[in-house]
C-alpha cells in the first residue's frame, strides 16, 4: 500500500469492493486518507474487509449493494452522506464476466452481464451527480477492460460490449459535467492476478493465451491497478477528464 495521503479527506464510494480489485482499490484508498463506502452483492465478505479496515484504524462502511437496482443506489448514496456528510469519489468497479460464443449465447446471459456493467455504472453515475455537483465537483473513476479497447479472446462478445459502452459512457458523462468540476476516467485492466483471473493463471494453456502476448510478460498485480484509480481520484489528476487509462503491461499497444 501507499503511504502518502493524496486522498486524505476524501469520502470514496467503491462498489464490488468486497474482494479482488475492488478491495484493493479500497485498501489503497484508506492507506492515502480516505474513508470508504464498501458496496457488493458479497455481505460476508463486504462486512469482513470493512471490519478489517476498521480494525487497522481506517473509516469504512459496508453496504450490500445490486449495482443493477436504482432503489438501492438511492440508499447507498443517501447511507453515505449520512455517514460521512459528503461523497467525492465514485469507483463503478462492479463487474461480471459470462463466456460463450455469440450464438449460443441466452439472451439472459447478456442481460445479466450488461444489468451489472453497463446499466450498474450508468445508474452510479446518474445517483451520485447531484451529491457532485453540490459539492462542487468530484471525481468518478468507472472501470473498463483492455476488451473494452480490443477483441482479445473468443466468447466475450456480452463482456466487450459492456466494456465498450463503459468506456463511452466515460467519455459522455465528461463532457456533460466538466462544467461542475466533476472528473470522470476509465481504467482498463489487462490481465490482473485477481480473485476470478488467478484460477486461469494456473492453467498453462489460459496463461500462455493471457500472459504470452503481454509485452511485460507478466500478470498485473490489483494493487498496481488500485494505485492508477487513486491517482485520478486525487487532485494530482485534476487536468484529466474523459480519459482512458489503459493497465495492461503494454498489451493494447502491442
Amino acid at each position: 500500500m501507499s503511504v502518502n495521503d493524496s486522498l486524505k479527506g476524501k469520502v470514496a464510494i467503491i462498489t464490488g469492493a468486497a474482494q479482488g480489485l475492488g478491495e484493493a482499490i479500497a485498501r489503497e484508498f484508506v492507506a492515502r486518507g480516505a474513508a470508504v463506502i464498501i458496496t457488493d452483492v458479497q455481505r460476508e465478505e463486504g462486512e469482513a474487509v470493512a471490519a478489517d479496515i476498521l480494525a487497522q484504524g481506517g473509516k469504512a462502511l459496508f453496504i450490500a449493494h445490486d449495482v443493477g437496482d436504482a432503489e438501492a443506489w438511492d440508499v447507498v448514496v443517501a447511507k453515505a452522506l449520512d455517514t460521512f456528510g459528503k461523497v467525492d469519489v465514485l469507483v463503478n468497479n462492479a463487474g461480471l464476466i459470462q463466456f460463450a460464443p455469440l450464438e449460443e449465447m441466452p439472451i439472459e446471459m447478456f442481460d445479466r452481464v450488461t444489468r451489472v456493467n453497463v446499466r450498474g455504472p450508468w445508474l452510479g453515475c446518474k445517483a451520485i451527480l447531484p451529491a457532485l455537483k453540490a459539492a462542487g465537483g468530484g471525481a468518478i473513476i468507472n472501470m473498463s477492460s483492455m476488451n473494452g479497447m480490443i477483441a482479445q479472446n473468443p466468447g466475450l462478445s456480452a463482456y466487450a460490449t459492456s466494456k465498450g459502452a463503459v468506456r463511452m459512457l466515460t467519455k459522455a458523462v465528461a463532457q456533460d459535467y466538466v462544467q461542475y468540476g466533476v472528473r470522470v476516467n476509465s481504467v482498463h485492466p489487462g490481465t490482473i492476478a485477481s480473485t476470478f483471473v488467478a484460477p486461469f493463471l494456473e492453467d498453462p494453456n489460459w496463461r500462455d493465451k493471457l500472459v504470452g502476448r503481454t509485452p511485460m510478460a507478466r500478470a498485473g498485480e490489483p494493487s498496481e491497478v488500485a494505485k492508477v484509480v487513486a491517482f485520478l481520484a486525487s487532485d494530482d489528476a485534476s487536468y484529466m477528464t474523459g480519459s482512458e487509462v489503459a493497465v495492461d503491461g503494454g498489451f493494447v499497444s502491442s
